[in-house]
């Protein structure tokens, strides 16, 4: 009884141009909604939740990303203007090439009517759009090129949203293995069994598998440390 119990939607993609995908998690324990956002670095992207096909953003929670966060209320075709409360808090901000991957919190429900309502019991399915600017330096209007998606919440157990369940193999290893997660790996450290730090691997925007060479390192037993931007777990390999 004790324990969180979440949902989560997966990935849901735009992918119209250069694409943009949200990832929402309930937890019903903490009472927030985690949004795992992604889309191009180099222009203005939005993306519009709890919103019919062929929106222009003037309903539900639309955020706006260009170099910091801001929540928009988007109407008509007019540039979009800065929600007086911004309800959405950056967990992480991270850029490789092309792509920006935002990891956001906010709380489920609260009191601002731009805000679309999450509640725990009766969210079981969401619809988003996506909105970004056609180059660099367009400003993003209220119709972009960003598509529609929907997307059924599943429950998660603990176990499938905790790092911990992540297998490690082959283990023995030579020095080429495998780390498989059900939710985001961010990076693995590897250290040695006194504790001295060898290397750390950096996984792929959104990735929950990370291939790692540690052929480099002399044979014996190994912790690796798996990280993501909420959680934190230690398994052992054995390099032979």
């Amino acid at each position: 009884a004790g324990f969180a119990q979440s949902k989560s939607t997966g990935v849901m993609a735009l992918n119209n141009g250069i694409p943009i995908t949200a990832n929402f998690t309930l937890n019903s324990n903490t009472s927030t909604v985690t949004l795992v956002l992604t889309g191009p670095s180099d222009r203005w992207f939005g993306l519009g939740i709890g919103v019919a096909d062929g929106f222009n953003m003037q309903n539900g929670d639309a955020l706006v990303y260009t170099t910091a966060l801001s929540h928009r209320n988007f109407i008509g075709f007019t540039a979009p203007a800065v929600d007086a409360t911004e309800s959405w808090t950056t967990v992480s901000n991270t850029v490789v090439g092309t792509v920006r991957t935002l990891t956001l919190t906010r709380s489920l429900t609260n009191t601002d009517p731009n805000d679309f309502q999450m509640p725990y019991a009766t969210t079981n399915s969401i619809s988003i759009g996506g909105a970004r600017a056609l180059s660099q330096t367009t400003n993003l209007g209220s119709h972009g090129n960003g598509g529609f998606a929907t997307a059924t919440f599943t429950t998660l157990d603990v176990e499938d949203f905790s790092l911990n369940a992540s297998a490690v193999y082959p283990n023995p290893s030579t020095g080429n293995f495998s780390v498989k997660s059900k939710t985001t790996l961010d990076r693995i450290n590897i250290y040695s069994q006194t504790g001295a730090f060898m290397k750390t691997v950096e996984g792929d925007l959104g990735a929950n598998q990370l291939e790692i060479n540690a052929e480099e390192l002399p044979k014996g037993v190994y912790l690796i440390e798996l990280q993501n931007a909420s959680d934190k777990s230690w398994k052992k390999i054995i390099i032979n």
